[in-house]
Formats: C-alpha cells, sequence, structure tokens
C-alpha cells in the first residue's frame, strides 16, 4: 500500500537503547494524535477477543548525532511542520506535566533534544530529517 505521508522518527544515536525505545515510544503516541496520522479499527482474534487499533502506516525510525536534531528542529520549525519532541531532561521528569514544564524552560535553540517525530508529506519529511540514517 502507498501512502502520501511520511511517518518518521529519529532518536539520538548515543542513547542506550532501553532510552531510544521509551523516545520512540512516547514520539509515536505524540504523532499517532495528529490529524495527519489515520488509525484503523480494532483488531480482532479467532477467539473474538479485542484489540486496540493501531497506526495505518509504517513508521520510519532514523538515527542521528545530537548536533543534527537541533538542526531538524530549526527545519521543522522554519516549514512550520508540526512535530513532537523529546528532551533528554524528560527521562527523569515523570509525568505529562512535569515534561511540559520542563521543555518549557529551554528556548527552541537550546533544547537538549533527543528525540524528534512528524507526519507530514514524504517531501516534507525527507526534507527536515534529511541527513539522518534509517535505525540499526
Amino acid at each position: 500500500m502507498q501512502f502520501d505521508t511520511k511517518f518518521a522518527i529519529v532518536v539520538a544515536d548515543d542513547l542506550p537503547t532501553w532510552q531510544k525505545l521509551n523516545v520512540v515510544s512516547f514520539l509515536s503516541g505524540g504523532v499517532t494524535a495528529s490529524s495527519k496520522v489515520s488509525v484503523g479499527t480494532q483488531y480482532k482474534d479467532a477467539s473474538n477477543t479485542e484489540y486496540l487499533p493501531l497506526c495505518v502506516q509504517p513508521i520510519i525510525v532514523l538515527k542521528a548525532k545530537r548536533e543534527k536534531l537541533a538542526t531538524f528542529i530549526q527545519r521543522a520549525n522554519r516549514d512550520q511542520a508540526e512535530v513532537a519532541l523529546f528532551i533528554e531532561d524528560m527521562f527523569s521528569s515523570g509525568h505529562d506535566e512535569a515534561n511540559r514544564q520542563t521543555v518549557s524552560q529551554y528556548a527552541t535553540e537550546e533544547l537538549p533534544l533527543v528525540g524528534i517525530a512528524m507526519c507530514s508529506d514524504k517531501k516534507s519529511v525527507d526534507k527536515v530529517f534529511k541527513g539522518a540514517k534509517l535505525h540499526d
């Protein structure tokens, strides 16, 4: 199936695995809440047990150096793209309100970014995340 949009997440390549997984989980939830992402219907197994719906399109996970994340957020903001972000402080903040509080303490150019995600037309996503590599 072909999609008009691309859903991509970029994580800092120097994070421990558990932090990368945490960042990807939070960012995918954030972007899935946007109007750009389609969510399917509930799943049902042969026993008639229902499960939550999932995002209908693949999510591409990329990696980059932290310095590059600053470039990506600048490009996204310049293009007025909707993005989700995750900063290093959020690993220890504990809950959603505390996460928002810690982000609000930084100017855009000072954010200690460890992850960014977006879903938009393919050209826009490729332009913003130019230089990121497919995560291995």
